[in-house]
């Protein structure tokens, strides 16, 4: 009877992180291929100024979401683990509680970080060598979307905290749409209409971020307003058992948020590091101009970046899933629970970011024919930023692991580290390999800290690291088929279609995509692997279509 309980928690946990990925990978996909799309018309409205108001975009967001990181102050992460903390333990009221403080906060850090960031534009919109008028003008239309950013995301964290994920997700694509619906209108106009500047183009499509977050806000409002009566009667049946004052309450926010913004701004901190050297580096080594300079930089920064993060925002889906789940349970102290969780969580990330990085490298040139134009080093970057993904992804998924463990300390410390070595084969990997040079040094940081993680939760959690090994050897040989299946196909129809004009190098995406997800979705399907990692749903979704396998 015990044993049947267990096997029932432990599918209830399982279908809760699946249903939760879900929507996570709703609301992350959707918001991250409308911001792809979108650069196919935009790009092409720049004209001849396209890489350069790409990169224009590019340094600004890479300041702006470290911003976005210390206004919020890592409040939304650490109130959604904290909050599950208080959930399981029937305390919603001091949830609720935790919410209603951490909102005043918000307002209070977006006001002075949305102040320092338009203030201190002059002195960080530097390429490294010397200030840029153009970028101070861009960063600080910026400026304006971090007054209302903070409050959009603790509501999130709140719903995230009760592991209800729709929210956040439908938020998050109503967001995106409406900043997309903004950009590519001002930028026709701009552009198209009034033949202006492109850097005018590029302010109103960095405020665009404003608006976005405005529509994001009445979303999750709404949301609040469905869900009053579930929540309230939660509170109203808590145990109330433990009491909280208001100045223990933020003295917790605080303490569980420093190390969220720390390790949330992981990976643009590993970008910042190429913002603030690629350009002195590369100029030491090579003679351009500094708009050709810029130019190479976008293609790593932007272009080839903002479709990569189509994919690694599967692997920041599950993260934000995975927090609250593994919180619960180490409250708990039900270390079967986070064994098999942490397990559970990497078979996901596996199963679906190892394809999809495949998948990117195999198309590379005909994808970036598609959102930009035709280029044989924009691809190149793109091929390798393929690859970069899955150690990206993998980072994201290992960070919020340990910090749903309460492992803070340590995941600063390995980020601190790959940071390190990061900067230090910065200017050798540059040297060697030119505008692939951050992208190695990237991956030489991310794999450090991938190792370190992963040897400490198999020593102390004890997961199941030989399965998880294993199903990434047949993941991994499924991906190489698939890759082989794509480039096959891909080069079959190159024979009769062009990748150097957009129409075509979009069908040929097309059907080259079809191709290697038939091929990965069966032989995945044929041995089972899907069932394994995916559960019952499989099997359910299978029964319906009518599908054997």
């Amino acid at each position: 009877m015990v044993e049947n309980e267990n096997n029932l928690e432990s599918n209830n946990t399982q279908d809760t992180f699946i249903k939760g990925s879900a929507w996570m990978t709703f609301g992350s996909i959707a918001s991250r291929i409308l911001g792809a799309l979108y650069i196919i018309p935009w790009y092409a409205w720049m004209g001849n100024y396209g890489n350069i108001a790409n990169a224009l975009t590019a340094r600004s967001y890479n300041i702006y979401s470290i911003f976005i990181l210390i206004s919020t102050a890592g409040i939304p992460g650490a109130i959604a683990k904290q909050v599950a903390k208080y959930n399981a333990l029937n305390e919603y009221g001091i949830g609720r509680k935790l919410f209603k403080r951490g909102l005043l906060l918000m307002a209070i850090l977006g006001i002075v970080s949305a102040a320092i960031m338009y203030f201190a534009s002059p002195i960080l919109a530097s390429n490294g060598s010397q200030s840029d008028p153009r970028q101070v003008a861009v960063m600080r239309s910026l400026s304006f979307a971090i007054l209302i950013i903070p409050i959009l995301s603790i509501i999130r964290g709140y719903f995230q905290g009760y592991a209800d994920m729709m929210p956040s997700a439908m938020s998050q694509f109503v967001e995106q749409l409406a900043r997309v619906v903004w950009m590519l209108l001002t930028a026709f106009v701009i552009m198209q209409m009034q033949h202006g500047s492109y850097v005018h183009a590029v302010i109103q499509s960095n405020l665009a971020a404003a608006v976005g977050a405005i529509f994001g806000i009445g979303v999750l409002v709404w949301f609040l307003l469905a869900r009053k009566s579930k929540l309230d009667y939660l509170v109203e049946n808590s145990n109330n058992q433990i009491k909280v004052s208001t100045s223990s309450l933020f003295a917790e926010i605080i303490e569980q948020a420093i190390p969220f913004i720390i390790i949330d701004s992981g990976i643009q901190l590993f970008y910042l590091i190429d913002q603030y050297t690629f350009h002195p580096m590369i100029a030491q080594l090579v003679n351009a101009s500094t708009d050709t300079i810029e130019g190479w930089y976008a293609l790593f920064s932007l272009n080839a970046n903002k479709l990569i993060m189509i994919i690694v925002s599967l692997a920041s889906a599950m993260a934000v899933t995975a927090i609250p789940l593994l919180s619960a349970a180490h409250t708990q102290g039900d270390y079967k629970s986070i064994s098999k969780q942490i397990s559970n969580t990497l078979d996901l990330f596996l199963f679906i970011m190892v394809p999809a990085s495949f998948g990117m490298a195999a198309i590379a040139t005909p994808i970036y024919t598609v959102f930009y134009s035709y280029d044989p080093l924009g691809s190149s970057v793109l091929y390798l930023s393929s690859f970069t993904a899955i150690s990206l992804g993998l980072f994201t998924v290992l960070m919020a692991i340990l910090q749903g463990l309460s492992e803070n300390g340590l995941a600063i410390k390995y980020l601190i580290l790959g940071l390190i070595i990061k900067a230090v084969f910065q200017f050798p990997m540059i040297y060697l390999f030119k505008v692939y040079g951050p992208l190695l040094s990237t991956n030489l940081g991310m794999l450090i800290i991938i190792f370190l993680a992963i040897k400490h939760l198999d020593t102390k959690y004890r997961f199941k690291i030989g399965r998880t090994g294993r199903r990434f050897v047949g993941i991994t040989a499924f991906s190489i088929g698939m890759f082989l299946v794509v480039e096959a196909v891909e080069k079959v129809l190159m024979l009769f279609l062009s990748p150097e004009r957009r129409f075509p190098a979009l069908t040929i995406v097309i059907i080259a995509v079809l191709a290697g997800a038939i091929f990965y979705g069966i032989v995945s399907l044929k041995t089972q692997l899907a069932q394994k990692i995916m559960g019952n749903k499989v099997e359910q979704i299978l029964n319906k279509l009518h599908i054997r396998v």
